[in-house]
């Protein structure tokens, strides 16, 4: 290690990565508990809240272990923006409207 080193400042991805392992070192010392994985769900919504309003239900996190390995899953249902929300319901009038004209 050299004197510069001591003095710089370490990027953000190294600590975010090194905090990572230390969840997941922990994690794995505690196999059976959940508690790790509550809190992480709540941190998470936190933080996507900030940025995207969510349904806290339609947040699922799954944590699969293996051989070594533990895999955190996260499976997020965004909604639509607004533009999208309006085309999608225009489409979905236009073909209500071509099936009550069809019968």
């Amino acid at each position: 290690m050299s004197l510069l080193n001591i003095f710089s400042r370490r990027g953000s991805a190294p600590v975010a990565r090194e905090r990572l392992q230390l969840i997941i070192a922990h994690e794995r010392a505690d196999h059976g508990r959940s508690d790790l994985v509550v809190i992480l769900r709540e941190e998470i919504l936190a933080v996507i809240a900030k940025h995207v309003a969510i349904e806290p239900d339609k947040v699922q996190i799954k944590v699969e272990r293996g051989e070594g390995v533990s895999t955190l899953g996260l499976d997020i249902e965004l909604p639509l923006p607004a533009a999208a929300r309006l085309t999608a319901a225009r489409t979905e009038t236009a073909a209500k409207a071509k099936q009550a004209v069809a019968a």
